[in-house]
C-alpha cells in the first residue's frame, strides 16, 4: 500500500544556538531513513505554509500579527523557547501547512502521516514550550469541513499534556480530546481534555499499553469520531531526556500499530504527526520516531 506523507526541506531548516534542546535535525533525518528503507520518493508530499488569514481568523489576531511580525516581547518568546527569526515564521507556518495537508491526505487514502507537527502547547493567544501555531486543532477544524464529518477525536500520546489543544477545544462538542501524558511533567498547570490520563514516572511497556489501549477505546466509544488526529510523540521512550517514562522501542511500535489498526478496523481516517522527541543521539531518536511509519506499512 502506497502511504501518503507530507516532508518539506524546512523542517529542519532552522538555525539555533548551540546547544539548544529542540532537535531540529531530526526532521529531514527522518526523511533519509525511509529512503533507506527503500520508501519512494512519490510518497512524499509538499506542504505550503498556512494561509495568514486562517490563522488571524482561528487565533487571537494580535498575538498572530504580533508572532509574525516579530513584535512579540522577549518573555513571551522565552515562554516559546526559540530565538524570533523571519525562518522560524517560515517554518512554523510549513510544519503546520503540513498537518492541513496530512489531515486532507488521510480523508482521502484513510491514513497520511506528517514528518513533523504536533504543536499542542500553542494557545490561542500565546506559544509555549517549543509550539506557536496548533496545528492539531486547525486539522481538526479542516476535517470537520469535510462532508460526513461531524466529529474528531484528537489523540495525544505526547509525554507532556495536549494543553493548548484542550482549551482551544474545549468549547466544541464537534472536537473530542484525549491525553495521555506524565502527570509530573510539563506543563505544570494541566488543562482539562476530554479525556486525560496522567502516568506516574518510570511507567513500562505493558501498563503503558494497557492505559493507551484503554484511553483509545473509551474515546471511540464516547466520541463516535468520523477522523482521528494522532499524535505519536516518542518522549514517552526510555531514553528520552525530558519525558521520565521507560517505554521500550519496541513498545512504541506496538502503541502506534494499536492506534493505526484500530482505527483502520473501525474505518476511521487517521492523520499522524510524529510529535515529541528529545533525545540528543539524533540517529537513535530517528529510530524511534521510525516505529510510527514502519506501524504504518511504510516499509
Amino acid at each position: 500500500m502506497t502511504l501518503p506523507l507530507v516532508f518539506h526541506p524546512i523542517y529542519s531548516q532552522l538555525t539555533l544556538p548551540v546547544r539548544h534542546r529542540f532537535p531540529i535535525e531530526k526532521y529531514a533525518a527522518i526523511k533519509e531513513a525511509l529512503l533507506v528503507e527503500g520508501v519512494d520518493m512519490s510518497n512524499f508530499n509538499l506542504p505550503e505554509a498556512v494561509d495568514f488569514e486562517l490563522l488571524e481568523n482561528t487565533f487571537d489576531n494580535t498575538y498572530i500579527q504580533q508572532l509574525c511580525s516579530g513584535s512579540l516581547d522577549e518573555k513571551a518568546m522565552r515562554r516559546i523557547g526559540f530565538p524570533w527569526s523571519e525562518q522560524l515564521i517560515r517554518r512554523t507556518r510549513t510544519a503546520v501547512g503540513g498537518t492541513l495537508r496530512t489531515a486532507r491526505l488521510a480523508m482521502d487514502h484513510g491514513v497520511a502521516l506528517n514528518l513533523t507537527g504536533g504543536y499542542h502547547h500553542a494557545f490561542a493567544d500565546f506559544g509555549s514550550g517549543f509550539c506557536m501555531i496548533n496545528d492539531l486543532y486547525l486539522a481538526a477544524l479542516q476535517m470537520l469541513d469535510t462532508p460526513g464529518v461531524d466529529k474528531v477525536m484528537i489523540f495525544d500520546c505526547d509525554v507532556h499534556q495536549g494543553d493548548g489543544t484542550a482549551k482551544l477545544a474545549e468549547n466544541n462538542p464537534q472536537i473530542f480530546t484525549v491525553s495521555i501524558h506524565g502527570e509530573k511533567n510539563f506543563p505544570h498547570r494541566k488543562q482539562h481534555s476530554d479525556i486525560d490520563i496522567g502516568l506516574v514516572k518510570g511507567t513500562q511497556d505493558e501498563a503503558y499499553l494497557s492505559t493507551v489501549e484503554e484511553a483509545l477505546l473509551l474515546g471511540l466509544r464516547n466520541a463516535s469520531p468520523d477522523a482521528v488526529i494522532y499524535d505519536a510523540g516518542v518522549d514517552v521512550h526510555e531514553n528520552d531526556e525530558l519525558g521520565h517514562l521507560h517505554v521500550s522501542t519496541e513498545g512504541v511500535y506496538r502503541r502506534d500499530k494499536l492506534v493505526l489498526d484500530t482505527c483502520k478496523k473501525n474505518g476511521i481516517p487517521v492523520a499522524a504527526v510524529i510529535g515529541g522527541g528529545y533525545q540528543r543521539d539524533i540517529p537513535a531518536l530517528v529510530d524511534v520516531h521510525m516505529q510510527l511509519f514502519r506501524a504504518a506499512g511504510c516499509f
